[in-house]
Protein backbone atom coordinates (compact mmCIF):
# COMPACT_ATOMS: atom_id res chain seq x y z
CA UNK A 1 0.00 0.00 0.00
CA UNK A 2 1.31 3.26 -0.64
CA UNK A 3 1.75 5.98 1.90
CA UNK A 4 -1.04 8.36 0.43
CA UNK A 5 -3.61 5.38 0.70
CA UNK A 6 -2.42 4.66 3.83
CA UNK A 7 -2.84 8.48 5.12
CA UNK A 8 -6.19 8.36 3.43
CA UNK A 9 -7.53 5.59 5.10
CA UNK A 10 -6.08 7.21 8.53
CA UNK A 11 -8.15 10.33 7.98
CA UNK A 12 -10.99 8.07 7.22
CA UNK A 13 -10.70 6.09 10.65
CA UNK A 14 -10.56 9.84 12.15
CA UNK A 15 -13.40 11.48 10.67
CA UNK A 16 -15.49 8.11 12.01
CA UNK A 17 -14.55 7.96 15.41
CA UNK A 18 -15.22 12.08 15.03
CA UNK A 19 -18.41 11.27 13.77
CA UNK A 20 -19.26 8.75 16.37
CA UNK A 21 -18.31 10.50 19.28
CA UNK A 22 -20.86 13.53 17.99
CA UNK A 23 -23.83 11.65 17.53
CA UNK A 24 -26.51 12.18 20.18
CA UNK A 25 -26.91 8.72 22.71
CA UNK A 26 -29.15 6.43 21.67
CA UNK A 27 -32.09 7.56 23.56
CA UNK A 28 -31.83 11.01 21.97
CA UNK A 29 -31.70 9.58 18.74
CA UNK A 30 -34.87 7.69 19.81
CA UNK A 31 -36.23 10.51 21.21
CA UNK A 32 -35.88 12.68 17.87
CA UNK A 33 -36.84 9.93 15.81
CA UNK A 34 -40.11 10.00 17.37
CA UNK A 35 -40.52 13.52 17.56
CA UNK A 36 -40.18 14.04 13.59
CA UNK A 37 -42.78 10.53 13.85
CA UNK A 38 -45.04 13.34 14.68
CA UNK A 39 -45.00 15.90 11.62
CA UNK A 40 -45.76 12.79 10.01
CA UNK A 41 -49.48 12.96 9.76
CA UNK A 42 -51.23 16.51 7.79
CA UNK A 43 -53.64 16.58 10.22
CA UNK A 44 -51.77 17.32 13.11
CA UNK A 45 -49.17 19.87 10.92
CA UNK A 46 -52.91 21.34 10.12
CA UNK A 47 -53.80 21.66 13.59
CA UNK A 48 -49.87 23.44 14.27
CA UNK A 49 -50.27 26.08 12.08
CA UNK A 50 -53.40 26.83 13.12
CA UNK A 51 -52.42 27.06 16.60
CA UNK A 52 -49.22 29.18 15.36
CA UNK A 53 -52.40 31.87 14.01
CA UNK A 54 -54.12 31.97 17.44
CA UNK A 55 -54.36 29.88 20.91
CA UNK A 56 -57.67 28.28 20.21
CA UNK A 57 -60.13 25.74 22.15
CA UNK A 58 -60.72 22.26 20.76
CA UNK A 59 -63.90 23.32 19.40
CA UNK A 60 -62.36 26.54 17.05
CA UNK A 61 -59.85 24.67 16.10
CA UNK A 62 -62.24 22.02 15.06
CA UNK A 63 -64.19 24.48 13.51
CA UNK A 64 -61.24 26.36 11.61
CA UNK A 65 -59.93 22.81 9.84
CA UNK A 66 -63.79 21.72 9.35
CA UNK A 67 -62.87 18.60 11.36
CA UNK A 68 -65.18 16.54 13.88
CA UNK A 69 -64.00 17.50 17.47
CA UNK A 70 -63.32 14.21 17.95
CA UNK A 71 -60.36 13.98 15.35
CA UNK A 72 -58.88 16.88 16.91
CA UNK A 73 -59.01 15.77 20.42
CA UNK A 74 -57.02 13.15 19.72
CA UNK A 75 -54.64 14.50 17.34
CA UNK A 76 -54.14 17.36 20.45
CA UNK A 77 -53.63 14.46 23.09
CA UNK A 78 -50.81 13.26 20.77
CA UNK A 79 -48.85 16.64 20.00
CA UNK A 80 -49.45 17.52 24.61
CA UNK A 81 -47.70 13.74 24.99
CA UNK A 82 -44.99 14.41 22.41
CA UNK A 83 -44.53 17.77 24.24
CA UNK A 84 -45.59 19.99 20.72
CA UNK A 85 -48.68 22.00 22.51
CA UNK A 86 -50.13 22.90 26.31
CA UNK A 87 -52.84 24.42 27.24
CA UNK A 88 -54.71 26.07 30.10
CA UNK A 89 -57.76 26.21 31.41
CA UNK A 90 -60.34 29.17 30.75
CA UNK A 91 -63.65 28.46 32.37
CA UNK A 92 -64.86 24.57 31.25
CA UNK A 93 -62.56 24.78 28.06
CA UNK A 94 -59.21 23.72 27.47
CA UNK A 95 -57.14 26.71 25.33
CA UNK A 96 -54.36 24.91 23.33
CA UNK A 97 -51.37 26.58 22.31
CA UNK A 98 -47.91 25.70 20.88
CA UNK A 99 -46.08 24.75 23.83
CA UNK A 100 -42.73 26.84 22.48
CA UNK A 101 -41.33 29.14 20.11
CA UNK A 102 -39.30 25.45 19.20
CA UNK A 103 -42.39 24.17 17.58
CA UNK A 104 -42.88 27.36 15.34
CA UNK A 105 -39.18 27.28 14.40
CA UNK A 106 -39.74 23.45 13.26
CA UNK A 107 -42.56 24.64 11.78
CA UNK A 108 -40.88 27.92 10.06
CA UNK A 109 -37.62 26.03 8.59
CA UNK A 110 -39.64 22.95 7.47
CA UNK A 111 -42.22 25.16 4.88
CA UNK A 112 -38.69 27.35 3.82
CA UNK A 113 -37.04 23.68 3.47
CA UNK A 114 -39.83 22.59 1.09
CA UNK A 115 -40.28 25.89 -0.81
CA UNK A 116 -36.40 25.77 -2.25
Amino acid sequence: MEKDETSEKDSEKTACTTILQNLPDEDSLFDLAELFKIFGDSTRIKILFALLESDMSVNDIANELQMTQSAISHQLRILKTNGLVKYTRNGKSLIYSLADNHVTTILSQGIEHISE
